[in-house]
């Protein structure tokens, strides 16, 4: 990405001074370069955490052993692939305003950028899913959201993703038909953008952020609905003698209506997150691309937090997630049988 933000705007600097196509370097000043690294490497370093330790409980603690828990391990995953391996590249170069990674790294960081993106909003449509059959219809959801199929789900949509993400790329189709002008104007030594042309900006939008996104709102939406409806006629209905029989029945059922919640709002963070982006995305193409680099990379790096505020998430609504980080952090986790632990309030 190129800047105007020097502190000497009339020395022109080159990313690399001995190639003749290099791009042209517009630095920020020193002071501002420090306090950007350390904001972002912060940013990596809470992002990498967070989501390691969802992996860890999830994967350790055999109470958390579920269908809705895989899910939430592999998309914990999927954040973690972003903040190890897409941060800190995204973050040299947003800084120094130059790519200097070579051109085949630069192919594979925006391939997996869609990949990982696409993964995201694959895993939150499932989840969704998986919710509704929990909430709405607790007797098929046995039967329905299986092991087997939780993975075949898994691995399906990290395919899928990997296919979508890296074939765009690679093949070049954002490029279709936009060739002379990323060659003339946009292409040179030391830059790494993803450029779409209109059709491929306005369908991957589409399909890959809008479409998916507002059904998982309508699904959250008749979630919350029939779970509300649950706990009333619970409430209304229960007879002073059978609450010690339904007891376990409702603790089971406030808790699926509690999971349901939080990854409502973990759907809901992803949208605000991810939506200015997929504005812009949708709009330049038909602007000729003049939407200034300094304030595409700002609505990246506000997509990238989606993955380091998921983890957050989890800590405020999840007591689970809470009682498992105790007990990692105070070294608990490495007494025998420890995996056996009840996370979850009796």
């Amino acid at each position: 990405m190129n800047f105007t933000l020097s502190e000497n705007s009339e020395i022109v600097q080159y990313c690399y001074e001995s190639i003749k196509s290099s791009c042209q370097k517009r630095p920020y000043a020193i002071s501002v370069r420090i306090l950007i690294y350390v904001f972002l490497w912060m940013t990596i370093i809470v992002t990498v955490i967070g989501n390691l330790l969802v992996i860890i409980s999830i994967s350790h603690f055999r109470v958390l052993h579920s269908p809705t828990n895989y899910f939430i391990l592999s998309l914990a995953v999927v954040d973690l692939c972003l903040g190890g391996f897409i941060m800190p590249p995204v973050m040299v170069q947003s800084v120094e305003t130059c790519w200097y990674f070579g051109e085949f790294f630069c192919k594979f960081h925006l391939g997996s950028i869609i990949m990982l993106c696409t993964a995201s909003i694959i895993h939150l449509s499932v989840i969704s899913i998986d919710r509704y059959y929990a909430v709405c219809h607790p007797l098929r959801y046995k039967t329905k959201i299986t092991l087997s199929i939780t993975v075949n789900i898994i691995c399906t949509s990290w395919v899928l993703s990997a296919v979508l993400g890296f074939g765009i790329v690679f093949l070049e189709l954002n490029l279709k038909g936009i060739e002379d002008f990323y060659n003339t104007n946009i292409n040179c030594v030391g830059s790494c953008i993803l450029m779409q042309n209109e059709t491929s900006g306005l369908l991957s939008s589409l399909f890959s952020f809008y479409i998916p996104g507002s059904i998982m709102v309508c699904i959250y939406m008749k979630i919350l609905k029939v779970a509300r409806r649950q706990a009333r006629s619970i409430r209304d209905t229960a007879h002073p003698m059978q609450i010690t029989e339904e007891n376990g029945d409702s603790a089971s059922s406030k808790r699926e209506a509690k999971a349901a919640k939080t990854l409502a709002i973990v759907l809901g963070v992803f949208l605000i997150c991810w939506s200015p982006f997929f504005v812009c995305n949708i709009i330049d193409p038909f602007i000729h691309y003049t939407t200034p680099p300094l304030l595409i990379d700002i609505l990246l790096w506000f997509g990238y937090l989606n993955s380091t505020f998921n983890p957050i998430v989890y800590g405020f609504f999840y007591s689970w997630f809470r009682k498992a980080l105790r007990i990692i952090l105070l070294g608990k986790i490495f007494q025998s049988n420890s995996s056996r632990i009840k996370l979850y309030a009796e």
